[in-house]
């Protein structure tokens, strides 16, 4: 690699954590480039020699959105969960996925899954189905092989992760950590016993708690 391609390269990745660091802050992936590279130290003219394009910056910024996520995926592979399976891993990944600290990550991640949704020709583009095969193949390797290849098997980890998506959309929305938690792990209750009847009762969250705040 010769050094006229180093240095650009360089920069590219400089700017990519900025814009990204920038992206996360403001919970978009549909920035406007004037006032994302003036705080980045840049400018449009840059990032657009960079990244090809407004959608290539965009297309670069899910695909470092998704390492994270990919990330926290390759760490809980490492993790042996025999005893609870499907289920103790689901109150892991809850867990981090209700951390304050990770809102700012989620809700970026929020906005490029909604968009591939209703803009499956754009720079968005797979980016929803990618992290939900992600995911599905993690779950997958903590269930029984025999069991994660049969349509059961499948069934439960697709419930499994449309329980953990909806209740996060529900945090990023209302912020309300107790009630959501509450309904989490009752369903990770269920799931992990196979009854419905009679949640714990430290599963469930007090009614002031469900309360809405003020």
């Amino acid at each position: 690699m010769t050094s006229d391609t180093a240095v650009p390269s360089a920069r590219k990745a400089e700017l990519l954590e900025l814009a990204y660091a920038y992206a996360i802050q403001h919970g978009r992936t549909d920035l406007s480039l004037r006032p994302m590279a003036a705080a980045i130290g840049s400018s449009p003219r840059v990032l657009l020699y960079l990244f090809g394009s407004k959608d290539g910056l965009i297309r670069a910024l899910l695909a470092r959105s998704r390492a994270d996520e990919l990330r926290l995926i390759s760490e809980l592979r490492q993790v042996s969960v025999p005893a609870g399976g499907p289920a103790e891993a689901g109150e892991r990944i809850w867990a981090w996925l209700a951390a304050e600290a990770h809102r700012p990550l989620l809700r970026l991640w929020l906005d490029g899954y909604s968009r591939s949704v209703s803009e499956p020709d754009g720079p968005w583009a797979g980016f929803g189905a990618a992290t939900v095969h992600d995911w599905l193949a993690i779950l997958a390797g903590l269930q029984p092989r025999r069991h994660a290849e049969s349509p059961a098997g499948a069934a439960e980890r697709t419930l499994l992760l449309a329980v953990l998506r909806g209740g996060l959309l529900d945090l990023l929305a209302t912020g309300e950590t107790t009630r959501v938690g509450a309904a989490i792990r009752y369903q990770l209750t269920v799931l992990r016993t196979g009854s419905a009847v009679g949640p714990p009762s430290s599963v469930v969250a007090s009614r002031d708690e469900l309360l809405p705040p003020g």
